[in-house]
């Protein structure tokens, strides 16, 4: 298996429908399951940590006659955000204290995105990794903090700490009650996504040898 597929799309997969968006993962097949997501907010569309792929602008256009903004949620996250932002004419915003290599220009933002009603979380603060999250009280958007791919979950985990911050686990996220959690790392969690994230960090430590020991096996 590839870990991370850099070369164009082929395909796309949705992932994580409801009511407010929509979310697609561009290459199906890598490992990393790198996904993007786009949600209506008062009719226009937001997309977030955008990677490309043939007829995704088929998803976008489902949720807002018009792209307010795309948001860049991680340093590491930049993705395909400028070429999304120069397609729909879009500003590119990133939180103030998160340092995307983006070759265009960028909207830094604290506090609240704009009027979303989303307010900006500091998810992850750590040398060479700055990283934020969204959240509205229902929707819960994160980067890379937890995620659902085989090598973020261990045992019965819907979700799962980032396996470099099990250890520690990010204290922005907890005791958030979401009724949804997007991830930039594979499917999200639609249904009783509170317990979820709870258990995700209940047992982040506790399972550190067991995704451990899928790293090393997935390595033969």
């Amino acid at each position: 298996m590839v870990i991370r597929a850099d070369g164009p799309a082929d395909e796309y997969r949705e992932i994580d429908r409801f009511d407010g968006g929509v979310g697609w993962i561009a290459h199906p097949s890598e490992g990393m399951l790198r996904a993007s997501h786009v949600l209506e907010i008062d009719g226009e569309a937001w997309i977030i940590d955008p990677v490309d792929a043939p007829d995704v602008d088929d998803l976008v256009v489902e949720f807002g006659d018009d792209v307010a903004g795309v948001v860049v949620l991680s340093d590491r996250h930049a993705r395909d955000a400028d070429a999304f932002g120069e397609r729909y004419d879009a500003p590119v915003y990133v939180p103030s204290f998160v340092t995307p290599e983006l070759s265009g220009p960028s909207t830094p933002f604290s506090g609240e995105l704009e009027d979303t009603g989303f307010e900006v979380l500091h998810a992850v603060d750590v040398p060479g990794w700055r990283e934020a999250a969204l959240y509205d009280g229902e929707t819960l958007v994160v980067a890379d903090a937890v995620g659902d791919t085989e090598y973020f979950t261990a045992g019965d985990e819907r979700i799962g700490v980032h396996p470099m911050l099990r250890a520690f686990p990010p204290k922005a996220l907890r005791g958030l009650e979401p009724e949804r959690i997007l991830s930039g790392h594979g499917p999200g969690v639609l249904t009783d996504a509170t317990r979820a994230l709870d258990d995700a960090y209940r047992t982040s430590r506790k399972n550190i040898p067991r995704v451990v020991a899928q790293a090393v096996k997935s390595l033969f």
